[in-house]
């Protein structure tokens, strides 16, 4: 039976090892990636940055997941360079080709003067909340981490803002704002659900801000208890911090509100996942100014005003929303996370009565003028009528 030290002086004899200058090279390269074998409490003290944490315990079972190509060159660490080396054997024999260890491992590279940080790390508490998120290779912590730090727009704590909100914040998106000048009525009960009855009378921002933060304690709500006009929808969709929200999530239900979020939207760069309802019918898309058409482009004006009834003229089946809404979410934490395919460029259309989906190509208009190649030259202004965007100002001299 072979001695721990003869173990390892065989599998060292059978890998590749570098030095830390040599791994700090080689991690810059493209598609390169550093491996951190290390044990949860080790790695928090510290890390390489951009390093894919995978605990040597858990790595045979984790790592085709989590690196799928077999190819990627792949820089593996621990504290010394012992455990690295192991796991580089086991990684051979599972079929990774291009694998190395560092010698000395994170601590000879700290001792070196080699960029490291202090990653952001779940609490416990964090880790139990999404633990289901954490199994998914596609999200993991690091996934995770991105939306405890993204920032989200509702317009309007409605039909379709009440799913998609409760979603986002159960989900952990780490700053929600609600804008919503209304109050709830008990008419709104029978669809949206952020609402109760003892919330009647209140301010619906208030009342969806109460049953978010009961949810999760995580989500930071921002409440805009305004109505959105040009006077001020530049400043709101600049967020709190003046950097812009991530992803606005559109529930509004009139034209003028969404030719003007349109403009705004389009002149800040920010993408719109845009949701709508009628009777038992709804529809879902997302609007990137920056990767794909706009609502110009799907919708140069307004239709006659009978030809478009609001629900309250014309009513709403009140799981509708509730689909229509967890789309939304869904579309929106894909692109919070660079994830599968996006509704950009693509409406899809659900009917209740007919329990189908249907999709529809939406194109680039190349006689709108709203676009993010303008967006200097873009007047944001109240629409009225067919909702014509103000002419581009001139170029600047």
């Amino acid at each position: 039976m072979p001695s721990f030290r003869e173990m390892l002086a065989e599998a060292k004899a059978q890998i590749r090892e570098v030095t830390p200058e040599e791994a700090d090279e080689m991690r810059r390269q493209p598609g390169a990636v550093v491996l951190d074998v290390r044990e949860a409490d080790e790695y928090e003290q510290g890390a390489v940055p951009g390093a894919v944490f995978l605990p040597r315990g858990t790595m045979e079972t984790s790592i085709e997941n989590r690196i799928p190509d077999k190819d990627t060159p792949l820089i593996v660490q621990c504290a010394g360079g012992v455990r690295s080396a192991l796991a580089v054997k086991s990684l051979q024999e599972l079929g990774y080709t291009n694998a190395v260890s560092m010698i000395g491992g994170f601590n000879r590279w700290k001792d070196e003067g080699r960029e490291w940080s202090t990653p952001q790390t779940l609490s416990p508490d964090q880790r139990n909340r999404y633990k289901r998120h954490l199994l998914l290779p596609e999200v993991g912590e690091e996934g995770q981490q991105k939306l405890l730090a993204s920032k989200v727009l509702f317009l309007g704590a409605g039909g379709l803002g009440s799913p998609a909100a409760l979603y986002l914040a159960a989900a952990g998106v780490g700053t929600i704002g609600i804008i919503d000048m209304d109050v709830v009525d008990d008419s709104n009960l029978q669809r949206q659900i952020l609402h109760n009855l003892e919330r009647i009378g209140d301010r619906k921002v208030d009342s969806a801000k109460k049953t978010l933060t009961l949810l999760n304690p995580d989500v930071n709500v921002v409440t805009y208890d305004v109505r959105l006009g040009a006077d001020n929808v530049l400043d709101v969709l600049s967020g709190p911090d003046g950097n812009g929200w991530d992803v606005i999530l559109d529930g509004t239900d009139n034209f003028p509100t969404r030719f003007l979020v349109n403009d705004a939207s389009v002149k800040l760069g920010i993408p719109v996942v845009h949701g709508s309802i009628f009777r038992f019918e709804g529809m879902v898309t997302v609007f990137d100014p920056k990767d794909g058409p706009t609502y110009r482009d799907m919708v140069p004006e307004p239709p006659p005003a009978e030809m478009a009834p609001s629900c309250a003229e014309a009513g709403v089946l009140g799981v509708l929303p509730g689909i229509v809404g967890s789309i939304q979410a869904i579309e929106t934490i894909k692109l919070l996370l660079d994830l599968g395919d996006s509704l950009r460029g693509r409406l899809l259309a659900y009917d209740a009565l007919e329990t189908t989906f249907r999709e529809y190509k939406v194109q680039v208009d190349p006689a709108n003028e709203i676009t993010w190649a303008n967006r200097d030259r873009i007047q944001i202004a109240e629409v009225t009528g067919l909702c014509a965007p103000l002419p581009l100002a001139p170029p600047a001299a």
